[in-house]
Parts: C-alpha cells; sequence; structure tokens
C-alpha cells in the first residue's frame, strides 16, 4: 500500500475526472503511474547504454550496417 500526497489542485482535477467518468481516482492515479513508469524506466536504461556508448563498452552501428545484418539492403 502506498500514500500519496497531492497538491490541492491535482486533487480537484482528479476527483472531476473521476466524477465525470465514473472511475475511482485510484484507477486514474493507477494509469498515471503506469504510463510514467514505462517511459521512466525506458529513460534510465537509455541512460545507461548512453553512458556504455561514450566509455566504449557499447557497440554502435551505423544504419547501412543495420540493413546489411537485417539483409534488407535494395
Amino acid at each position: 500500500m502506498l500514500g500519496v500526497r497531492l497538491p490541492a489542485e491535482i486533487e480537484r482535477r482528479l476527483d472531476a475526472l473521476a466524477n465525470e467518468t465514473g472511475r475511482t481516482k485510484s484507477f486514474y492515479v493507477r494509469e498515471a503511474i503506469l504510463e510514467h513508469l514505462d517511459n521512466l524506466e525506458d529513460i534510465y536504461l537509455a541512460e545507461q547504454v548512453l553512458e556504455r556508448v561514450r566509455r566504449g563498452e557499447e557497440r554502435v552501428y551505423t544504419s547501412e550496417e543495420v540493413e546489411r545484418m537485417l539483409d534488407l539492403e535494395n
């Protein structure tokens, strides 16, 4: 269980959305967290790869190399 304090304005907007749609505030909070969590995970993983690239620990391929590897050349 997680308790979250929200600013009054966000709470009002959440209440209005829940009332208008007949869904619970918990539904919308859960949806928002899931969407943003996916984005945060993607960003975090991308930042890790970028750091490995900068350190020379991760191979970078050109689009031409990828096309050849995947046999996508014309």
